[in-house]
């Protein structure tokens, strides 16, 4: 190889749009300006993002796009550039993982970047144009890189900028570390921290409420990436079904997944479903395996991904799935060189599942990745946007994506607000309920010790799970929501399952709704006798959309809040006689013509 500083430039110039570049061998990449093509060209996004660079020239520049878009292949064409052009003579890439500093490392190769993702201390050889880090190598030795950092002009690639947040370790660190830099670059894929923890060398600016707010150079959200068919449209799978499990004090408690709960209640449910020796996660398994079958039919090297909590219950899981398939599954246990082997494997194969534990969910490039299992208990919407980013890349237009979750009021909010674009923002007072990302970063400083061990907060709800079942609950796509509930292997869920895996998004919407008419007929149609699920008589079954059970929930509520301004009668007590009266469950588990009769009582209470 050619000495660092030797006359050969490590890859062709970059030029203004229109051009071509060195990211040519990265896939996959689009045309400028053109929906398709080869992978000779950047996609519109990156040559726009390069274009807004080399017009300003900053010293910093923060770039937002959702993951799968191709933050990596941007990077790397722009440090080209600067290699090329003498503005930089070196590059340091910080990354959250071990492994990513392989898979950066990687990339870079591809375009004639040669970077040692080895590098621990002393000189680096020449053979490099730079080192790969992490944030918590850079933690460990900040002066090391700053003494580098100060010795050549340089460029630092900041990857996942979100995690520099934290202000007594990370964050100091990289501030002390790469504050000589000749040129940073920030990259983030997901919303910012939900803390108050300035992040290093972003830049803020004062709303009109007087928060300062994050502000991005360049930014390309998840909505625009779709519109774009840059990234493939993700289908949730949401199931439900009845816990029972065991307190430290002895007490068997039982609930259903997505009733109303109090947070102790939702973390021990959902532990409950994640349980191996319950039922609920084999049938969630069997079900996404049936559902990757059917994306096999159009994506043949298509592979399924679990992202289970910690090695137990991985290994657990991987056996569960070496049954239903009869085939080897990839165990994915920590960050070490190991693991990070398995999944290069995995990634280049056409094995059907892999399973992993945590950090895998970040960063983690495996463009196969069709269907995934969110069997985590993790509830920051950081994990969750990242563990979804898995599984959105896009190789050719039409495929989709599908994740199966349990019905967790937070999972299916993050589901459904997957277009939203959120900032960084301060000066604001923490509210009860913030600070989700220091699990986060918990969680993250965990797996760079290569800890996959049992998740250290289980002994918060120390409980032993009873049993459980699962109930396929509905679909939500495109912020919508589609289907009723159904058991697992009935015809009414496989109507489901086998959305084929190559669609528009058009298609996929239109399908969905078409299937959920079906279904509602189907419904109407069974006698009382063949009444499933709660065993309602099917007259007292719903059959509309959960939009518009959501909507009656909504009228009750509004009728109820109006009903307490004129009587001054709690909330509760006015739920309780409309109970009373009309009979029937709570609120929440009440079934539509039941909501309709409490909300005509109540009418008729008005008119007396």
């Amino acid at each position: 190889m050619s000495p660092l500083f030797s006359d050969a430039a490590p890859a062709a110039p970059v030029r203004a749009s229109g051009t071509s570049n060195a990211s040519h061998h990265l896939s996959p990449a689009f045309p400028g300006r053109a929906p398709w093509g080869t992978a000779g060209k950047l996609r519109a996004w990156q040559q726009g993002a390069l274009d807004a660079y080399i017009e300003k020239q900053p010293r910093d520049f923060l770039a937002v796009a959702t993951p799968g878009a191709g933050k990596t292949t941007f990077a790397l064409t722009l440090a080209s550039y600067l290699l090329h052009n003498h503005l930089v003579q070196q590059i340091t890439v910080v990354a959250p993982t071990e492994h990513l500093k392989k898979q950066w490392a990687e990339a870079a190769a591809r375009i004639g970047i040669r970077l040692d993702p080895a590098y621990s201390s002393g000189p680096l050889s020449k053979d490099y144009h730079g080192v790969v880090v992490t944030y918590a190598g850079v933690g460990v030795n900040p002066m090391l890189h700053r003494n580098r950092t100060e010795a050549r002009k340089t460029l630092v690639v900041m990857d996942e900028i979100h995690h520099a947040g934290d202000s007594k370790s990370w964050g100091e660190a990289c501030f002390e570390a790469f504050e000589p830099a000749t040129r940073r670059l920030a990259l983030t894929g997901t919303p910012f921290r939900s803390d108050t923890n300035p992040i290093p060398f972003v830049g803020y600016e004062a709303d009109t409420d007087g928060l300062r707010k994050s502000v991005a150079d360049y930014t390309y959200g998840y909505g625009h990436a779709l519109a774009d068919h840059v990234v493939r449209p993700v289908i949730f799978l949401s199931y439900s079904g009845s816990m029972r499990w065991r307190t430290k004090a002895g007490d068997e408690l039982e609930a259903r997944l997505g009733e109303p709960m109090t947070k102790d209640l939702i973390a021990q449910a959902w532990r409950t479903a994640l349980s191996p020796q319950g039922e609920w996660i084999p049938s969630v398994l069997q079900a996404a395996d049936r559902r990757l079958t059917e994306v096999r039919k159009a994506i043949p090297d298509a592979g399924g991904l679990v992202i289970a909590t910690d090695q137990n219950v991985a290994r657990a899981y991987a056996k569960l799935l070496r049954e239903i398939t009869g085939e080897k599954v990839t165990l994915v246990l920590s960050d070490e060189s190991e693991a990070s082997q398995r999944i290069s494997d995995f990634a280049a194969g056409d094995s059907r599942w892999m399973v992993a534990v945590r950090m895998v969910s970040e960063g983690v490039d495996v463009p196969r990745l069709c269907v995934g299992v969110y069997a985590t208990s993790i509830s920051t919407p950081l994990f969750f946007a990242q563990a979804v980013g898995r599984f959105v890349r896009a190789r050719k237009r039409g495929e989709t994506a599908s994740v199966f979750l349990p019905t967790i009021p937070m999972l299916l909010g993050f589901a459904n607000e997957m277009e939203l674009q959120r900032d960084h923002v301060l000066d604001r007072p923490k509210k009860e309920g913030e600070g989700l990302f220091d699990e986060e970063d918990r969680l993250l400083a965990e797996a760079e010790k290569a800890n996959d061990g049992a998740d250290t907060g289980a002994e918060e709800f120390s409980y032993e799970a009873l049993g459980s079942d699962a109930v396929f609950d509905r679909v939500l796509y495109n912020a919508m929501e589609f289907g009723m509930q159904a058991h697992p292997g009935s015809e009414e869920e496989e109507e489901y399952l086998g959305i084929p895996g190559l669609l528009e998004p058009d298609q996929v919407q239109m399908l969905l709704q078409k299937r959920q008419h079906r279904q509602i007929q189907r419904s109407k149609a069974k006698p009382a006798e063949e009444a499933d699920l709660i065993e309602l008589p099917a007259e007292q079954r719903p059959v509309v959309t959960h939009q518009e059970l959501r909507e009656l929930r909504k009228e009750l509520n509004a009728l109820v809040a109006a009903w307490h301004h004129r009587t001054s009668q709690p909330h509760g007590t006015i739920h309780n006689e409309l109970r009373r009266q009309c009979g029937g469950p709570l609120t929440a588990q009440a079934t539509a013509n039941q909501l309709n009769a409490r909300i005509a009582c109540i009418r008729e209470w008005a008119k007396a």
